[in-house]
């Protein structure tokens, strides 16, 4: 954890024009600290494999330790978490990117340890089908307690702060400013539940102008402290695609909710999916069998009680698997009559009830 001192200097070092965060770190591990880069000598730095004049020819320490010392008084007085990129408090995923930011600023509740961590992206103008998707996605991930991010948005991405939250879900908006403000401002009136539980991030300063280009350098953070990024409906063009091609550019899984063809807002979802861009995603079933997630099951339910807690398509289901050792899972939803999409639903259900396990090959039978 840097010191005050270190902090200080690292802000003046992440507040020189054109020198980028993958440069900056160039600097910090060949020098080995912000201060030491302020105090050697530009013909030495200009050795350094990557650093040109024009990222170098802006540094004037004096101003940039002004802005410093201003924003360092902000974070004090506001109780603002700095984490730099070497922390141990800083997101292990994100670090992992080589364009993730020098310094991130984080308030609220904040546990991302050995937690499974998705990202929800999509278009602000969601339809019905979206956020119904979105709403019952995430309560059926629920019983894997995962970690929400999302960008605090209109649409799809309040949508997913809010289901988060009504299922006592640790959720993460991803901000495009700095901790001072809220966009869109009336969105700000979930900041408590969301920081009960969660809480906010970003590379931006209180002092930051806004601009719409923060939304695209925004969309980097979202996609990388992640393990998987999901689009739940986009159009044609839009921030949500920036988002998935970048989670694709860090070798992250990204799904997509396939829409019908004349539908404005399913076009980019559907263009993910024909581009090979993005897996199909139908259902929690679909995420948790790709991502490889584990689900911790209760104890095997007695047989007496075990048509009192099914479905009867759940029923349906286990009678057929009584008498098979293991089966598809299209040859359950076709022997059952039941929708694959469906079928994938009501087995996640299944096993979450302890009463099936899945097993390499998309085959299920009972525990």
């Amino acid at each position: 954890m840097l010191t005050k001192n270190e902090l200080r200097y690292t802000l003046a070092l992440q507040r020189i024009p054109n020198l980028g965060d993958i440069s900056a770190k160039k600097l910090l591990r060949k020098i080995g600290s912000a201060e030491g880069i302020f105090k050697e000598k530009k013909s030495n730095l200009l050795k350094i494999d990557g650093i040109g004049l024009l990222k170098l020819k802006e540094i004037n320490l004096q101003q940039q330790l002004e802005e410093a010392d201003a924003e360092l008084e902000f974070i004090e007085k506001n109780n603002i978490d700095v984490s730099f990129f070497q922390d141990k408090t800083y997101p292990e995923k994100l670090k992992h990117c080589i364009d993730a930011p020098i310094l991130i600023f984080t308030r609220g509740n904040i546990d991302l340890q050995n937690k499974k961590i998705i990202s929800i992206v999509g278009t602000r103008k969601i339809t019905t089908y979206g956020a119904t998707f979105c709403t019952d996605l995430i309560s059926e991930l629920a019983p894997l307690d995962p970690v929400i991010i999302s960008g605090l948005a209109y649409g799809v991405d309040i949508c997913a702060h809010k289901a988060a939250i009504e299922n006592n879900l640790q959720t993460l908006g991803c901000l495009a400013h700095g901790l001072n403000q809220f966009y869109p401002k009336e969105h700000s009136k979930f900041s408590k539940k969301i920081e009960a539980n969660g809480g906010f991030i970003t590379e931006f300063w209180s002092s930051d102008t806004f601009d719409r280009n923060n939304f695209l350098k925004r969309n980097r953070i979202i996609a990388g402290l992640s393990e998987a990024t999901i689009v739940i409906e986009s159009a044609e063009k839009g921030g949500s695609l920036v988002t998935a091609d970048i989670a694709n550019s860090y070798n992250r899984e990204v799904f997509a909710v396939p829409g019908r063809a004349s539908d404005i807002q399913s076009k980019g979802c559907n263009n993910l999916i024909k581009q090979q861009k993005a897996q199909v995603l139908t259902s929690a079933a679909d995420l948790i069998y790709q991502l490889g997630w584990e689900i911790t099951k209760t104890e095997k339910p007695k047989q007496t009680q075990l048509f009192v807690e099914l479905t009867e398509e759940e029923k349906t289901v286990f009678r057929f698997l009584k008498d098979k050792d293991k089966e598809l899972l299209d040859v359950i939803a076709i022997e059952c009559q039941i929708p694959a999409f469906k079928a994938a639903t009501i087995l996640m259900n299944m096993e979450l009830k302890g009463i099936i396990r899945p097993l390499p090959g998309k085959l299920f039978q009972l525990v």
